[in-house]
């Protein structure tokens, strides 16, 4: 029996890599597959190589794993591509945040909004692109699976310019899942949540009991009321109260795409925190490899949805996958066809089913289309390595308060982008 192969592409990076192998050595599907692992970093590759051989020993599962700095030695013949690839991550990110604030802009995360979406997606845009064309030579009916940010960008910018069939995936869905239980004091996972909107910017639009069915949100209204924690998601819940339907995933990544989202805190990214976080994944992962920590109790599926897509479309197991960015097409009726929005979808073997969705409240859709031409304008502008273009979206993103912070934020920052910004298409 044919088994998939996987080819992941930034591999290394211990946000997504972890998971995506708790998935994997969990699945029983997966067994006999081949597992590529890419990346250009020779000691991330090889640390996340060895995690790999060690769970494959424990498990018994006969995965052939490969692994190479070089994505066209392995994308021949390859069913699907995850992409986890991040570009100097927090060294940009920094800039990509502070530079703004110097010019007196007020954001409070620049990653997926604002000024920091507009260069992730200058510098990110092109290298997605070089895999991209090395899929349409080498593998042009293998699906793109997309974990980078700012994934309502790239995933636009893909559909636009290639053929090749993608997706995005992302947790922030059940960032929200999880807010809600907490307010209404319900154990973990006993919801079934619907949301649709844009990456990091959804809305809830219907909470139900599991096991019931039960219309949970008249409940979950007055729950959230009394909830005595003032400080907790304060941001999202103001909106929650304007606009009548609870946002995902955060303040933080809520706020990014609005005015005055700098209310949901200025303080930015935590990359102290960031830090740490990855010498303690360095030192699990050297464990589990040594055999110092047990494998069974660490090996759990992560919640992700990567590898449930992958084996619900080359196994024709139909599954219901909570939330993927995709081309809009009509998705949410009321939003413009040819922008990236965030639906639920169904997968099987015949590839991805987007669910419809209609009736959002108009004041929702007005914040969305908001964000409309700065999504459109900045792929535009990372596809043609243009500064020009690179103004006007800035300059139509709802964070921008002067033309002339628009201006020196552009002109410093593309400055400092110019080795990863090119035309690309």
């Amino acid at each position: 029996m044919r088994t998939p192969k996987i080819v992941f592409i930034g591999a290394g990076s211990m946000s997504f890599g972890t998971p995506t192998f708790r998935d994997i050595f969990t699945n029983p599907k997966m067994k006999g597959a081949t597992l590529c692992l890419v990346d250009i970093d020779p000691e991330n590759l090889e640390r996340m190589y060895g995690l790999a051989v060690k769970l494959n020993e424990h498990t018994g599962y006969g995965l052939t794993i490969k692994k190479t700095a070089d994505r066209r030695e392995v994308l021949s013949g390859a069913d699907f591509v995850i992409n986890s690839l991040a570009i100097e991550r927090c060294e940009l990110w920094k800039q990509d945040f502070n530079i703004p604030k110097k010019y007196g802009i007020r954001h409070c995360l620049g990653e997926n909004g604002g000024p920091g979406a507009l260069f992730f997606t200058m510098r990110t845009f092109p290298v997605i692109m070089d895999i991209v064309r090395d899929m349409e030579e080498l593998c042009p009916d293998a699906w793109f699976l997309n974990f980078s940010n700012p994934e309502t960008r790239i995933i636009l910018g893909v559909n636009m310019y290639s053929k090749i069939k993608c997706i995005g995936l992302c947790h922030g869905i059940f960032m929200a899942q999880d807010d809600i239980e907490e307010m209404m004091g319900r154990e973990r996972r006993t919801t079934d949540v619907f949301g649709a909107g844009m990456n990091h910017f959804q809305w809830i639009l219907s909470i139900r009991d599991k096991e019931t069915g039960e219309d949970l949100y008249p409940k979950f209204r007055e729950m959230e009321k009394a909830y005595p924690h003032d400080d907790f998601q304060p941001y999202s819940r103001k909106m929650f109260h304007y606009f009548g339907l609870y946002p995902t995933c955060s303040d933080d990544h809520l706020g990014e795409y609005q005015a005055y989202g700098y209310e949901a805190g200025e303080h930015g990214y935590d990359f102290d925190w960031d830090a740490q976080d990855r010498v303690r994944m360095k030192n699990e992962i050297a464990a589990l490899v040594a055999g110092e920590k047990d494998i069974d109790e660490w090996l759990v599926p992560s919640g992700e949805q990567a590898i449930e897509v992958v084996t619900g479309i080359f196994f024709n197991d139909r599954k219901n996958i909570p939330s993927a960015i995709v081309y809009n097409d009509g998705a949410i009726s009321q939003l413009p066809n040819d922008i990236a929005v965030e639906v639920p979808i169904t997968v099987d073997g015949d590839g991805v089913h987007k669910r419809v969705v209609r009736g959002m409240p108009d004041g929702v859709i007005g914040l969305m289309n908001q964000q409309v031409s700065a999504q459109r304008l900045s792929v535009r502008a990372a596809a043609q390595g243009s500064k020009e273009l690179a103004l006007q979206a800035l300059l139509c993103d709802p964070t921008i308060n002067s033309t002339a912070a628009a201006e020196g934020i552009v002109n410093e920052l593309f400055e400092i982008n110019r080795p990863y910004i090119r035309k690309c298409v």
